[in-house]
């Protein structure tokens, strides 16, 4: 059985996304919009995080609280485009280490090419969130997760703006103990392996290549 795969469909990130995937967003406008609807998906990406009670005095009385427990989260960006949703995600949790894959994918297989891996010594300690806009063929998805299992990791969930039916499915063929967290579910692919409707090329939107 797959873990679990969720379409967020609150009308604030509806709403948001519907201008996101606009041609006439601006950049700036863009990046804003990616910022603060990952900082939603954060929020439901980390609902099911360990807690603990630890004693605190307010300014009427002691109390039992709850407090996240275990070491802080580790967050990967699939690079570039997933340097956009860093910001969002931090905004929610300011303690959270960092690591970064790079990927770019070959146009003509639409295969991934790995160019540089580098996250924090003691992952196998650490719930990871891999962040990227697009889940589009998959194919970086699957690459980054193996590696970042290669590396030690062994808690692991997926956050994504976008998501096509094929690279949810393979995602979850290829690692079925991740969790996945979407803002929308797609119609599929088109020829170039670009998510339809979709919003366009992610990373060049939110840092104006293009």
């Amino acid at each position: 059985m797959s873990a679990e795969f969720r379409v967020i469909d609150h009308p604030l990130i509806q709403h948001k996304m519907t201008f996101l995937r606009m041609a006439e967003t601006t950049t700036d406008t863009f990046r804003r919009l990616v910022r603060e609807i990952t900082a939603m998906l954060a929020y439901e990406a980390t609902r099911d995080l360990a807690t603990e009670l630890i004693e605190v005095t307010t300014p009427v009385t002691t109390c039992l609280a709850p407090v996240i427990s275990g070491k802080k989260l580790c967050l990967v960006s699939i690079l570039r485009a997933g340097n956009g949703m860093l910001d969002g995600m931090i905004d929610l949790l300011p303690a959270a280490r960092v690591g970064h894959v790079g990927m770019y994918r070959d146009p003509e297989t639409l295969e991934p090419v790995e160019y540089y891996f580098k996250v924090p010594e003691d992952i196998q300690d650490r719930l990871v969130i891999v962040v990227d806009p697009m889940l589009a063929t998959g194919n970086s998805a699957v690459l980054t997760l193996t590696r970042l299992k290669q590396a030690g990791a062994t808690s692991l969930k997926l956050v994504n703006l976008l998501a096509s039916p094929q690279g949810v499915q393979n995602v979850q063929t290829h690692h079925p103990d991740v969790s996945i967290t979407v803002a929308a579910l797609d119609q599929g692919l088109n020829d170039h392996g670009y998510i339809v409707p979709g919003l366009g090329d992610a990373g060049d939107r939110i840092f104006g290549t293009r």
